[in-house]
């Protein structure tokens, strides 16, 4: 039975005070206009009459930076949320936002109607970076929104993108140690996309920017979830969505999004684990009759094949002489992959 379920209300891009130079989120958001108070009365119900009976469900204000939209309007769809959670129709209020769109006084506010996690569009925790895709704010922002919505007794989520104009691999993996650092409750890793309407498109056409390929992407954002992780961060989402995008019409230009990169960034990760335990256990040569019994999670099994099965394919072509076996196991834990070597 589905615990959690989310009910998104996409607030467009007029909220930013400046265009970042990978950003055009009316594409993301697919709307131009702001929704109404009747429209996002009429999301929510439509919303709960198909959820059924999911024991916690949460409102979330996400596409531009909702604290920077006027306050009055902020107010308007605070309350209509509000209003939701005190007859017991959802358990939680979320919203997304940029680090320099929080103070003591917007905070006040996001008490007063009850919100319970604000979510930051951090991107990277490098100034040079930031600088670069006109962020508009510098790294010491980012710490002085943490401080002050963790210190006002908000649930913190921290947003990294990955390949970013300045970026490297090196600086998208000291940004996830930083954000670990900072102990959110939740994180999202985005790999950049290029998009039409937008500088970053520019500078791809000008040759300024040559956007990551996915296997670069998923290597980038692979070791940035390991880390996130080891700090006990549940990483909620990796990559965009497709209904995140519009994608028929030639707005997406880039190379790095694909419709199931999580997969793919945790079939990466299932494929390092089985055959880092693969190469201990060879320390004895293989024999013909060598079985590698591959287990995981019924959860995990997805990922332990690989998308499309690719992680099967890379162990029978890579070790000939192995026979490989895929197994669920219900006694291992979500995200756990062991391998059994055996004899037939």
């Amino acid at each position: 039975m589905k615990t959690h379920a989310i009910i998104p209300i996409f607030i467009p891009h007029n909220g930013c005070p400046n265009d970042c130079v990978f950003c055009n989120q009316r594409r993301i958001t697919s709307r131009m206009a702001s929704p109404t108070e009747s429209e996002v009365r009429q999301t929510i119900d439509e919303w709960l009459t198909t959820l059924g009976e999911v024991p916690n469900v949460s409102v979330a204000f996400y596409g531009g930076s909702f604290t920077a939209i006027p306050i009055e309007d902020q107010k308007r769809y605070l309350r209509i949320a509000s209003e939701y959670k005190d007859a017991g129709k959802i358990s939680e209020i979320h919203l997304s936002t940029r680090p320099d769109c929080i103070d003591n006084e917007i905070l006040g506010v996001l008490e007063h109607y009850q919100v319970d996690l604000i979510e930051l569009g951090c991107q990277s925790f490098d100034d040079g970076v930031l600088a670069a895709v006109k962020r508009g704010h510098g790294v010491d922002a980012i710490y002085k929104a943490c401080e002050l919505i963790k210190s006002g007794g908000f649930r913190l989520g921290i947003q990294l993108m990955v390949g970013l104009p300045g970026s490297s691999f090196e600086i998208d993996v000291k940004s996830a140690l930083l954000a670990g650092e900072l102990r959110p409750e939740v994180a999202r890793i985005y790999p950049t996309i290029v998009i039409e309407d937008t500088e970053l498109l520019d500078m791809v056409i000008a040759e300024d920017y040559v956007p990551l390929t996915i296997p670069e992407a998923v290597l980038r954002s692979k070791e940035m979830l390991k880390i996130l992780r080891g700090y006990g961060v549940n990483v909620i989402r990796i990559g965009l969505k497709a209904s995140d995008l519009i994608t028929g019409d030639g707005y997406l230009t880039g190379t790095t999004f694909h419709p199931a990169f999580r997969q793919l960034v945790e079939g990466s990760i299932a494929r390092d684990e089985i055959e880092k335990q693969l190469v201990q256990q060879l320390r004895l040569a293989p024999t013909e009759d060598t079985i590698a019994q591959c287990t995981a999670a019924p959860k995990s099994f997805s990922n332990l094949i690989g998308h499309k099965g690719e992680n099967r394919s890379y162990f029978v072509e890579k070790y000939p002489n192995i026979r490989f076996v895929f197994k669920e196991d219900k006694t291992l834990e979500e995200g756990k992959y062991v391998l059994i070597r055996t004899q037939s």
